[in-house]
């Protein structure tokens, strides 16, 4: 896919705002400006550089890998949005409130399910085919915590690939987006508290009235994940280290149906992400006996600690999905990936397991040595720990020990665990069993130098 190359500079024209840049100023050799700086090329980063784009900005999009290859290029999961004619943006509320566990900021929530519809009309102007029925109308899936059928799917499975690759191609015919493939931003460069530019890994600078973060979570920081390699919340250590807060970072989901694959089945098929619309349509779990244990539908976390529950009384490594009544060709990449392993979903259950402003600065570039951020790449024995001691169930002593790790995030996932002393959705604290209501709606926020707080957020 051909892409604008990095090292030209981007299109004159009018900044945002509709302020033009200074006749009189010239840039600094090596220094790329941008109106917006984007770090991340998956859905939200691609997105975003667009959307700044048709408003008139010109953008550095930063991208680790070469575009359509990011984490969002594997998701499987579909679009929420009450699109059917018998839902609506408010019944979609009430199950996200629901599934939160009273930790779901309202107002939040309330965008998110309220607008949608239209982003999800939006996507399809875009060009994004997403899947229909026989009348042309969006086919609309059941997912686990969802009372009705909302979730838009594109290809089955393939929902991350078809958004990606759109809005990649998109991306690189936009001449107002300058595009640094194979590059990673090393850290923010802050001038009196304020995000001028960043700089990235190759000591590149940008220089920008506004850089957006865009660079998924954190989830292949533990031993046992469903995310690809470069997903260990760089992003996250990146704005820690310039001085913006975290928050609910004990919160990380756990997705319950992996593959446990066989010996020789590759690195690729084990923990190979079974989508829960699979579930939605009609694929049970079943344990040892080949009996039913759980509502298949009920929010990730229920069904995640019900699989380990049974694995922990029964000593056995996985729990079967069994697909057999789902038709297969809704899901193709599903069924290929798991026959390359050996396993034919139609003929036999599947063995899972759980896991999931003002203008820019000009002159110099700065060092990178002073915006350089702390390394993000964990070691095995910090995916190890996190495993261990992060997981579904938690133990102060664990934590204990995860907060001295020698990864900064780990440690303030530790941090943020011991602090919420209960136990609340994905959250399970050995010695809290409960939830503690005096801690709805609020937040283990974590500030640098300081240990996490609680806030509530109305």
């Amino acid at each position: 896919m051909p892409t604008r190359r990095a090292n030209a500079r981007p299109p004159e024209g009018p900044a945002q705002g509709g302020r033009g840049r200074d006749p009189n100023t010239r840039p600094s050799p090596g220094l790329l400006e941008a109106d917006v700086a984007v770090v991340g090329a998956g859905a939200a980063g691609l997105y975003t550089a667009l959307t700044a784009a048709r408003q008139g900005a010109r953008v550095a999009l930063v991208s680790a890998t070469p575009l359509a290859e990011s984490a969002s290029y594997w998701a499987q999961g579909g679009l929420a949005a009450a699109i059917a004619f018998d839902d609506s943006p408010q019944l979609h509320l009430e199950d996200t409130i629901a599934a939160g566990r009273g930790a779901v900021r309202p107002s939040a929530a309330e965008v998110l399910c309220a607008e949608a519809p239209a982003r999800v009309q939006e996507l399809e102007q875009l060009g994004v085919r997403f899947d229909a029925d026989r009348r042309g109308r969006l086919a609309l899936g059941l997912e686990g915590g969802h009372s009705a059928r909302r979730i838009a799917h594109a290809g089955g499975s393939a929902t991350g690939r078809r958004i990606t690759r759109q809005l990649s191609a998109l991306v690189a015919e936009d001449e107002r987006i300058a595009v640094l493939e194979r590059r990673r931003a090393a850290g923010l460069w802050m001038v009196d508290g304020r995000a001028v530019g960043l700089v990235c890994d190759d000591g590149r600078a940008i220089a920008t009235r506004a850089a957006v973060l865009a660079t998924g979570g954190a989830a292949a920081l533990w031993a046992r994940t469903t995310n690809p390699p470069g997903a260990v919340g760089a992003g996250m250590v990146i704005a820690h280290a310039a001085g913006a807060a975290l928050a609910d970072l004990e919160l990380m989901q756990f997705h319950p149906t992996a593959v446990v694959a066989p010996d020789g089945a590759g690195d690729d098929v084990d923990g190979f992400l079974i989508t829960e619309a699979i579930r939605g349509e009609g694929a049970t779990l079943l344990d040892e006996d080949g009996e039913r244990f759980v509502d298949e539908l009920a929010p990730r976390d229920e069904v995640a600690r019900a699989i380990q529950d049974r694995l922990r009384e029964s000593s056995a490594t996985a729990v079967r999905l069994d697909m057999r009544a789902v038709d297969a060709g809704r899901f193709p990449n599903v069924v290929a990936t798991l026959r390359r392993a050996g396993i034919d979903p139609a003929r036999e259950p599947i063995p899972v397991a759980a896991l999931d402003e003002p203008p820019a600065a000009r002159g110099a570039p700065p060092p990178l040595a002073s915006v350089r951020a702390p390394d993000a790449t964990p070691v095995p024995e910090t995916r190890a720990a996190l495993w261990r001691h992060a997981g579904l169930v938690r133990t102060p002593e664990g934590l204990r020990e995860l907060a001295s790790d020698p990864h900064p995030l780990a440690r303030l996932i530790a941090a943020c665990a011991l602090a919420r002393e209960e136990s609340r959705g994905v959250h399970r604290r050995a010695d809290h069993a409960e939830l503690d209501p005096a801690l709805d709606l609020k937040h283990a926020v974590s500030r640098p130098q300081r240990a996490p707080s609680f806030e509530r957020w109305e």
